[in-house]
């Protein structure tokens, strides 16, 4: 083994029992409220691809989607078509709020999606709830904050996790999830006149 070889090894030992000293710590487990927010692609994307891994380990999930109708995404066909045993998939929003141009329609919907949400996160049988796009709703007070803060810190059962998305996620539940991711925008297509493609966006 070369000298630099060796030093590498060495490097990666002590990072090795550093690593295992730290998840030896780490004993807790509980059900995760997560935020994925943000200006930037991918937070739609990232939701979906837990709730393949809750598929993929027989998690029982499911999908409450606010906001984007009756669009047809990939997601929203592969889990109708191929997975709806394993994972249930709602729809309670009619479309972007620029097209619906209807606010009391639009709570309307929220507050029904926000029904379906409890419904799910209620189910002992659900393990993950992706509530997608519901930052939009509250962005737009369609959906009181404190309501939905209060319900997820004291009501949502101690081991299911639930995952919220959209951009412009609300101070008061960024501050009571446990995990918030921000997907920064640093370049886009859309920029330079390239449309929504399908397999990318939708």
């Amino acid at each position: 083994m070369s000298d630099e070889n060796e030093k590498h090894a060495e490097k990666m030992r002590k990072i090795k029992e550093e690593r295992k000293k730290l998840m030896a710590t780490k004993t807790e487990k509980k059900g995760l409220i997560m935020v994925h927010t943000g200006k930037g692609k991918g937070k739609s994307s990232s939701g979906f691809g837990m709730i393949m891994r809750c598929i993929a380990h027989k998690m029982p999930c499911a999908v409450v989607q606010f906001i984007k109708g009756n669009w047809q995404t990939g997601e929203k066909r592969l889990l109708r078509e191929r997975f709806a045993d394993e994972c249930r998939f709602y729809v309670s929003g009619e479309g972007f709020t620029w097209d619906t141009q209807d606010r009391e329609r639009d709570i309307a919907a929220a507050e029904n999606g926000w029904r379906i949400a409890k419904e799910q996160i209620f189910d002992p049988d659900i393990q993950f709830v992706l509530l997608d796009e519901i930052n939009i709703a509250l962005r737009y007070d369609y959906l009181d904050i404190n309501e939905v803060v209060d319900f997820l810190l004291n009501q949502k059962p101690e081991m299911t996790h639930v995952c919220l998305t959209g951009r412009d996620a609300k101070p008061e539940l960024i501050e009571a999830a446990d995990l918030v991711t921000e997907m920064s925008l640093i370049k886009h297509p859309f920029e330079i006149g390239v449309k929504a493609q399908r397999g990318v966006e939708f």
